[in-house]
């Protein structure tokens, strides 16, 4: 997928949303077709977390291929935080191609380990600063120059694609800082985790990190996974974000 086709899309359904798939329990294609069901009318984009997966890759791919055949116009970001040496990264990258758009993937081992994604898949989504409590331990220390470590990351990263193959991940909970964000990569759409269940505004992540091609893809998970009756009540979050975020794109 394009990032005029992801704009195009985002234009549409007047929605910027994208649904994390972090299932568990017994049935997890079911339970995901439900959600799926339930919330493709207001969503552009499903984000199976693969720490959820594993040891169930036939749910995975069919989680993938049910997105696939029935709503192709979806974006697929598969929540893989993969890095590793070029070789490796390649592997991992020819495997996701098969089934997603888009993966997520940590940018600490440097170049080699991210330039493969950017191959074979859509769109590489580079960790960049976290809405994990953890994040200061290592996101956040001041480099010699004076910049944060998650600063240097966004300069460096940008020079190994572009706006149209890379996006960053940026957690809701810092939403102030997404301004800041924006001054090193005012092109390049955020994925923006955080947004609910952990704390993070809506409104002001709107407010920061929208640009004039909304740049945003808001993602939300367990709002919706742990609720007494799923399906509805992913339909009405994702309906009531939807009507949020149908106001910030006017």
């Amino acid at each position: 997928m394009t990032k005029a086709q992801l704009f195009e899309q985002i234009l549409r359904k007047r929605s910027f949303l994208c649904v994390g798939l972090d299932t568990v329990g017994d049935d997890v294609f079911e339970f995901n077709k439900r959600i799926i069901d339930a919330t493709h009318q207001y969503a552009v984009a499903y984000k199976p977390n693969l720490a959820f997966y594993e040891g169930r890759w036939e749910e995975f791919g069919r989680t993938c291929a049910y997105i696939r055949e029935n709503h192709p116009e979806m974006l697929i970001i598969a929540d893989a935080k993969r890095g590793d040496i070029g070789n490796t990264s390649e592997m991992y990258a020819r495997a996701f191609a098969r089934v997603a758009d888009a993966v997520t993937v940590a940018p600490y081992m440097g170049r080699d380990s991210v330039e493969p994604f950017l191959s074979h898949v859509d769109w590489a989504v580079v960790l960049a600063l976290t809405s994990n409590p953890s994040a200061d331990d290592f996101e956040t220390l001041r480099l010699e120059s004076g910049e944060f470590l998650w600063q240097r990351v966004l300069e460096t990263a940008k020079t190994w694609g572009s706006a149209d193959n890379m996006m960053f991940v940026v957690g809701a909970t810092r939403a102030e800082t997404l301004e800041e964000v924006r001054k090193i990569v005012p092109d390049h759409f955020l994925l923006v985790p955080g947004v609910g269940a952990q704390g993070g505004s809506l409104e002001d992540v709107a407010k920061y990190g929208m640009n004039g091609e909304c740049g945003l893809l808001v993602n939300s998970s367990r709002g919706v996974i742990y609720a007494s009756d799923p399906a509805a009540e992913a339909r009405s979050l994702a309906e009531q974000m939807g009507a949020l975020m149908d106001r910030f794109l006017k």
